[in-house]
Formats: C-alpha cells, sequence, structure tokens
C-alpha cells in the first residue's frame, strides 16, 4: 500500500497560528474536492480557530478513563475506518492517556501514514527531542512531551508558521491565545521577549539545517557537483605555517562580506598520518578559527590540490582563500607548478585567492623525512658484500646446470634482500656489485671484465636498472611502513592525551606525566621565565618524574611552549620527529596554566565584585534614605523648640509623632546599612534561610504605612520556599513598592505577584504608571537617579539601586520589564530553597495551616 504524505506545520511557541494554518489547508482541500476529516483538533477556546471548523467533518473523539476521571483522545480506529483521503490531527507530541494503543500521538499519525491517508499536523520546535534540553535551559520550562527528529524530517512538507514576538505577546495581551486570568503569568514566565527570540531563532535554524540536507540530497541524486551560490562559504587552506593567521582573518573577512556566510578552515594531511606541520601554530590556528565564528576541518590526502578541491566542492563552497607559495624562485623553477596554480586549473565555478604575506619566497614547505635509521642501512651493507662471494661460490659449484639468466635471478633476489633490510643505496650498492661478480665469473669470457655477445651485456644492463627499481620500491615501502608505525604510535599518544582531557584529568602534572612516560624520560618539568633585572630566573610551575636541572639548557631537551614558558625534559635526546609531538603537548600544557591563571584570576574577582556591589548600594542609601526622615525629625524637633509660635496640645502631638515615625524610620535604615556594612567587610554573612514570601508581608505593609492600603497582594501558597534573608528581601520589596505606589495612577493600584520559574521564584510588582523607555532601563539603577530629575520632594533615586544591591547580594536578580498595557514591572528572582525533611522551616505550619484553609 502506497504510504500517505506528511505535512508538518511548525511553530516557535504556542499562538503563532499551527492550528488555524491547518484547519485552513483542510479548508482549501475540502473546496477542492478532497475527502478530509478531522481526527482531532484541539481550539483552546480561541474563537477564530474555531470558525474555521465549519463544514470539516469530525470523527468523534474516544473517551477513556484513567484514575477516575474522563479523558478524550483521538480514536485511531475511526479513523483507519473512516479511512479519509485527508487527516488534520493536531498535537503532534501528545502524550497519549494509558491505555491507547500507542503511548505517543505521533505513533498514531505513523500508522495513519502507514494505512495510505495523508496527515496535516502541528508541532512545536520545544517539542522536537534534539532541541528539548535547549529550550529548558532558555525558558526554564522543562517539555515533558516530545517527537523524534526523525520523524519530523521525513515530513513530505514543513512549513513553518513565523510570528515575531512582539506581535505573538501582543496577541497574547489581547487575551487570543490565553484566557484573561493566565496572560500576566504567560507574559512574565514563558512568553518573554528574549525567550520567544530565541525559540523563534532555533526554528528558523533547524528549518534552514533541514531546508540543506534536502539541497545537498537533491544534488547528490542529480549527480550535480557545480557549486550553487545559496550562501557564501568560504574555505581557507592552512598548512600550518606562520602565514596560517594572516589567511584566516582575510578569509573572515571575505565571508562576513556578506550574510550569513560560512567560513570553514581545513588542513590537509597525507595518508601516512605524518603532516609535517607545526601542531603549536596549528592548534593556535585552529583556536583563532573557532573564535571568530568558523569551523575547522582535517582531511586525509596525498594531492594537496584534489582534497582541497573535493572537500570545498562536498561543502558547496564558493571561495577558496590559498597563501602564496613561500618556496623560493630556484626551487619553483625545478619543482614545477606549485599548489596555488594546480588548484587555480582544477578549481571550476569555484572562485581561488592567493593571498600574498610576509614569507612567500623565504623557503621550502616542510617535507616529512621517514628515511631508514643508520643501524639498518649498515647492516644491509654488510648482508650485500657478505652475499656476492656467498652466492659467487654457490653458484660455481653448480656452473654446469645452471646458465646466466639463473644467476642473474639469484643475485636479483640478493638486491631485494637487502633492499628488505637496508633501503635504497646498500641495495644500489650490492647490484653494482653484483654485475661486476655476474661479468667476471659468470659472462663468456669468463675470468675477464669483457663482454663477447650483446645479449649477455644487455642481460646484466637488464639487472642492474630492475634491481635498482625493485631497489627503490622495496625501501619505499619500508620507508612508509616505519611511518606509518610511528605515525599510528603518535596518534595513540594524542587519542590517549584527549581521552584523559574528556575524562576530567586536566591537571598539569597529570599532563606531564603522560609526557615522562611516553617518551621514557626520567622526569619532565615546564618552567616559566621570571622578569629579573640582573638575571634570567626560570621556576617550575608542576613537575613529573625525578628532576636535577634548574634551568632548560640544563636538560636533555627543552620544548618551547611560547616565549615565556618552556617544557624540559630529563632522561636522554629527543628525535626530531618526536620534538613535534613534545610540541603539542606543551602547547596544551600552556593552555592549561592559562586556563588555571584565568579561573584564579576569576575566584579572586569575585569576591571583590561583590563587595564592590555592596558597597555602591551603602553610598547610594547614605545619599537617599536617610536624609528624608533626619529631615523630618530636625523640621519637628525645630518647630517644637521655636519660641515664635504657639503650639496647641493636637498641634504638638502631632509634630511629635512626625518625629518619632521618621526615627523610628532612621534607626531601620540605620540598622540595614550597618548589616551591609559589616557584609562589606566579610564579618556578617547574609543569613539566608528556606522561607515562604508571605513571611515578608506584614513587614513590608507595615512599612509602607497607609499607603499600603493601595496595594493589591496576590501571592499564592503554593509557590516553593526560597533561600533568602528575610529582613534584605523586606527591604527589597518594600522599596519596589513605594516606587510603584509613587507613579501609580488613581484607582490603579499596584499589584505583588509571585510565580515559580525553574529552580527560582519570582516576586513582580507591577503598576500601570508611565513605564520606563527602553534607553533609560539601566539609568534608573545608577544612584541618584530618577527620569526628568525635576521633583525633589520624592527623594533623590536610590531606592531602585538599593534594591538590586540586596537582591544581587542574595544570588538573585532584579530586572525591569514592560506591563502589558502599559507600566512598568520590577521582577525579583530569589532561588529555590533545598529543604532536607529533617530540618523544620520557619513559618512552615502556619503555611501549611493556611494552605488546608484554602482547600
Amino acid at each position: 500500500m502506497k504510504r500517505g504524505h506528511l505535512r508538518v506545520y511548525l511553530g516557535a511557541a504556542p499562538g503563532v497560528g499551527k492550528t488555524y494554518k491547518m484547519l485552513g489547508e483542510g479548508q482549501r482541500r475540502l473546496g477542492r474536492g478532497t475527502d478530509v476529516v478531522i481526527g482531532f483538533v484541539e481550539t483552546h477556546g480561541r474563537k477564530n480557530t474555531a470558525e474555521m471548523l465549519a463544514g470539516l467533518e469530525l470523527v468523534p473523539r474516544k473517551i477513556m478513563d484513567h484514575r477516575g476521571a474522563s479523558f478524550t483522545e483521538m480514536d485511531l480506529d475511526a479513523v483507519l475506518t473512516r479511512r479519509p483521503s485527508v487527516a488534520l490531527v493536531d498535537e503532534m507530541a501528545h502524550t497519549n492517556v494509558p491505555g491507547s494503543r500507542n503511548e505517543k500521538r505521533w505513533q498514531d499519525i505513523e500508522e495513519l501514514l502507514a494505512a495510505g491517508i495523508d496527515v496535516i499536523t502541528t508541532v512545536n520546535i520545544q517539542h522536537l527531542e534534539s532541541i528539548n534540553d535547549v529550550v529548558e535551559k532558555i525558558t526554564g520550562v522543562p517539555q515533558q512531551e516530545t517527537v523524534p527528529d526523525r520523524v519530523v524530517r521525513a515530513a513530505d512538507q514543513i512549513e513553518l508558521v513565523d510570528m515575531t514576538p512582539e506581535a505573538l505577546r501582543r496577541r497574547m495581551a489581547h487575551g487570543n491565545i490565553y484566557a484573561a486570568d493566565k496572560v500576566d503569568a504567560a507574559l512574565g514566565n514563558y512568553f518573554r521577549v528574549g525567550n520567544l527570540s530565541a525559540l523563534r531563532e532555533l526554528a528558523l535554524l533547524w528549518l534552514a539545517d533541514r531546508v540543506d540536507a534536502g539541497l545537498q540530497q537533491y544534488r547528490a541524486q542529480h549527480d550535480i557537483d557545480s557549486t550553487w551560490d545559496t550562501r557564501e562559504r568560504v574555505v581557507v587552506a592552512l598548512t600550518g605555517g606562520p602565514e596560517g593567521e594572516t589567511l584566516i582573518r582575510r578569509a573572515a573577512r571575505i565571508a562576513a562580506r556578506s550574510s550569513g556566510g560560512d567560513l570553514l578552515a581545513v588542513h590537509v594531511a597525507r595518508s601516512d598520518g605524518l603532516t609535517g606541520a607545526n601542531p603549536k601554530q596549528l592548534a593556535e590556528q585552529r583556536n583563532l578559527v573557532e573564535k571568530i565564528g568558523g569551523t575547522y576541518h582535517q582531511v586525509i590526502g596525498d594531492d594537496i590540490p584534489a582534497a582541497l578541491l573535493t572537500f570545498a566542492r562536498a561543502e558547496n563552497a564558493t571561495q577558496l582563500v590559498l597563501g602564496g607559495s613561500r618556496r623560493s624562485r630556484f626551487g619553483t623553477a625545478f619543482s614545477g607548478p606549485g599548489i596555488g596554480a594546480s588548484t587555480i586549473r582544477d578549481s571550476g565555478d569555484i572562485d581561488v585567492h592567493i593571498v600574498t604575506h610576509s614569507e612567500m619566497g623565504r623557503g621550502r614547505l616542510p617535507r616529512t623525512q621517514g628515511s631508514l635509521s643508520r643501524r639498518r642501512k649498515i647492516q644491509g651493507l654488510v648482508v650485500g658484500i657478505a652475499l656476492q662471494p656467498l652466492l659467487a661460490l654457490l653458484l660455481g659449484l653448480g656452473d654446469d646446470s645452471l646458465n646466466l639468466t639463473s644467476n642473474v635471478l639469484a643475485f636479483l633476489l640478493a638486491v631485494v634482500v637487502v633492499a628488505l633490510i637496508g633501503g635504497l643505496w646498500p641495495a644500489l650498492v650490492t647490484a653494482i656489485g653484483g654485475s661486476i661478480v655476474l661479468n667476471y665469473f659468470f659472462t663468456p669470457p669468463t675470468g675477464t671484465f669483457t663482454i663477447a655477445e650483446f645479449n649477455n651485456a644487455l642481460a646484466l644492463v637488464i639487472f642492474v636498472l630492475v634491481a635498482t627499481m625493485v631497489s627503490s620500491v622495496v625501501d619505499r615501502a619500508a620507508r612508509r611502513t616505519r611511518q606509518a608505525a610511528r605515525a599510528a604510535a603518535e596518534s595513540e599518544t594524542l587519542a590517549t592525551l584527549a581521552g584523559s582531557v574528556l575524562r576530567g584529568e586536566t591537571g598539569l602534572p597529570a599532563l606531564l606525566e603522560r609526557v615522562r612516560e611516553a617518551f621514557g624520560m626520567t622526569g619532565a618539568c615546564l618552567m616559566e621565565r621570571v622578569d629579573d633585572e640582573l638575571t634570567e630566573v626560570w621556576r617550575p610551575l608542576a613537575s613529573a618524574g625525578t628532576l636535577t636541572c634548574t634551568r632548560p639548557e640544563e636538560a636533555d631537551a627543552e620544548v618551547p611552549a611560547r616565549d615565556d614558558l618552556v617544557l624540559v625534559l630529563q632522561g636522554h635526546q629527543l628525535e626530531a620527529d618526536e620534538r613535534r609531538l613534545v610540541g603539542a603537548m606543551a602547547a596544551h600544557a600552556a593552555a592549561l596554566v592559562d586556563r588555571a591563571r584565568l579561573s584564579e584570576a576569576a575566584a579572586e574577582a569575585k569576591p571583590l565584585a561583590e563587595a564592590d556591589k555592596l558597597r555602591t548600594a551603602l553610598l547610594r542609601a547614605v545619599g537617599h534614605d536617610l536624609r528624608s526622615p533626619l529631615a523630618s525629625a530636625k523640621a519637628s524637633v525645630t518647630s517644637l523648640r521655636s519660641d515664635d509660635v504657639e503650639w496647641s496640645e493636637s498641634e504638638r502631638a502631632e509634630l511629635l509623632e512626625t518625629a518619632d515615625e521618621s526615627l523610628d524610620r532612621l534607626s531601620r535604615l540605620v540598622d540595614n546599612l550597618l548589616d551591609l556594612s559589616r557584609l562589606q567587610a566579610g564579618v556578617l554573612p547574609v543569613f539566608t534561610r528556606p522561607m515562604a514570601l508571605d513571611e515578608i508581608l506584614p513587614g513590608v505593609l507595615s512599612e509602607l504605612g497607609d499607603e499600603a492600603d493601595q496595594v493589591t497582594v496576590d501571592i499564592p501558597h503554593t509557590l516553593p520556599l526560597v533561600e533568602a534573608d528575610p529582613a534584605l528581601l523586606e527591604r527589597v520589596v518594600a522599596n519596589l513598592l513605594a516606587n510603584a505606589i509613587r507613579y501609580s495612577p488613581p484607582g490603579q493600584p499596584p499589584l505583588v505577584t509571585g510565580s515559580a520559574l525553574g529552580d527560582t521564584v519570582e516576586i513582580r510588582v507591577i503598576d500601570r504608571g508611565p513605564g520606563i523607555p527602553q534607553q533609560d532601563r539601566d539609568r534608573v539603577f545608577a544612584p541618584f537617579q530618577r527620569l526628568g530629575d525635576t521633583d525633589n520632594t520624592v527623594g533623590v533615586g536610590l531606592g531602585l539601586a538599593l534594591a538590586r544591591g540586596l537582591a544581587e547580594a542574595m544570588q538573585g536578580t532584579l530586572q525591569p520589564e514592560d506591563t502589558p498595557g502599559g507600566g512598568l514591572t520590577m521582577v525579583v528572582s530569589i532561588p529555590t530553597a533545598v529543604v532536607r525533611p529533617d530540618v523544620p522551616v520557619p513559618g512552615a505550619r502556619e503555611r501549611s495551616e493556611q494552605e488546608g484553609r484554602d482547600d
């Protein structure tokens, strides 16, 4: 049976219009005469969506009981029996009620497709399996319902239903998505502008990757090798030479000229595993590529131009950046066209840029040296010299039964044996010596170096040529075997190092111990040069094994990691090819040192930053909150002491009450400031404990006085406990409420609400005042700043600055947001508390009793 077609409407968030678009497509096909039914649709009470159901056949839902409650699900059997041409099935990621045939609705859709029914469905980007954890990090909301990416990617059509975050929030504020009582909580949590922007970007990128994969598949199916300039992709070729940084930056500028351009760096390694490149410079260039947003790749190939162009075409690259040749004119004249010329000749429709640099013409590209050891060459030469008289003696004993051809083959065998042992040059010496022996002892006339017949002379010449070619092939094979063994050893060493990094063994001593073991050294040490006016001083940063030297020049081997760091080894001298691998490890050791120092600097700076925040909050408080009550108390006392006015008893009582309230307020402020100063000095830690938000409300309302009647409080009792200092949190909320009351219009009091978001609890102080323009958001948290700075009767602008400082001291945050419909919302985020069952929580009993009364 022919499988049905799947069409998916993909959205970045709920409310963008996926269901509406799905129903619209159903109406379009119905009008075209297609048999369309609704398998399952959820309107969520949205009027416009419900109107789109008109005229569409709805398959009745299946009623299922679970734990004493009734639920409705799509009746899969009924849809299969009805067998329409097209079935509309909403919410692809939905989890079916236990007892259903399939656990997930996408599995129901798979059955419909297998039955030959076309399906149109909807899904949000947060429900895709590969993105689920990313969405949770962004929004703080875990998604329990997921769909495997392969299911959505296999769809015949995927259409993105897109909407800007601002437009979606307006739809939410107008009540077009959720009910009115859920709008404020949704706008303040999941539907924040930042969350929606991130989700929209994820949806666009995921769909772009799917489109790009489809494009690559189409090109492969139709054998299209030419480049399609759908977007600029710049490939830069790296040799590991000093010109690499110049090429990378040049290629990055080329890629940046077009929006969405990609930068890919590639290094071509030889198939024997030895690149001849400087590993330290390659590592630095790789870091640079990744730092500027590119990707690094390594491919294998002995023909470098062909390997570069194959990689570029596979990546659909449009431009290829190469460096000018480092070879001199003399070297170019004898070695033929370089890599650049060969690449340009075969590039086709890929633009090739040859970038000049300071290293051009200064030398040759590095070459690998894979020759056999001197010991093996000497052994081969000795064997060759010994085999010649031995063969002459043996062949002389059987002179009557053997002819010249047999003698030549015997000496050719000896040449091959010598080539296997000692390589090319001992084999050549053996071949020449063998030709002389054959000529003197076995070629008529024997006993002389004269050759009477032309055939015999030709046989000897061919013998020398064949022996030379066979020796060359055998020598090359021996070289490649030795190089491959060396490459395998290096690869194993680097793989072990990479494995130790992945397992977390990133300590410098552990790395040095691995270097010491890998190269059979007695000791290894990383030394740093310390600036000194009189002499050069080196100090060890870390070591492994036994080391007696105190300076790099005293060691058996020294490999620079950078200008001021040297990796020294003691035990024996390093071979030339070993130094490359040690150089890579030295570069990694230098990176470990830098990482450790950055971590230490960050750890040292953190207490200073926290102290600076508290110091700033303290200074701001002195300039604002102290002056107002002090001025009121001073004025009241001065008035009472004045002899110019006769005060009545009620007036005297009013002045005394004003002075008393002002001094009480001043006393509370001084206590808070003293606590903050002790905290800044490190002698008074913040006393955080698990607490409920309703613990601070009486104190907050009491501090506001008569203005507390203007505040509406709606904090659920079901919120989790927070880890906070009650006194500091009370101060934060009181300051925010005082500011909200000041700017709230008559008849629209401020609102205090609370909600849980991930591992934090958010306190939202909402007003309907004039709000704060986006460009002034940071300025209102600066000390002595108020919008306008025109009225000094309401203070000098410290409340918000102090509130933010105290919130951050409790590991929380304070951020402003727009209130839907106009106004300002201050959001205080406080970490939730981890409560141990054996530790009593103050106020927990009262809170439990209140929840029981609410139930």
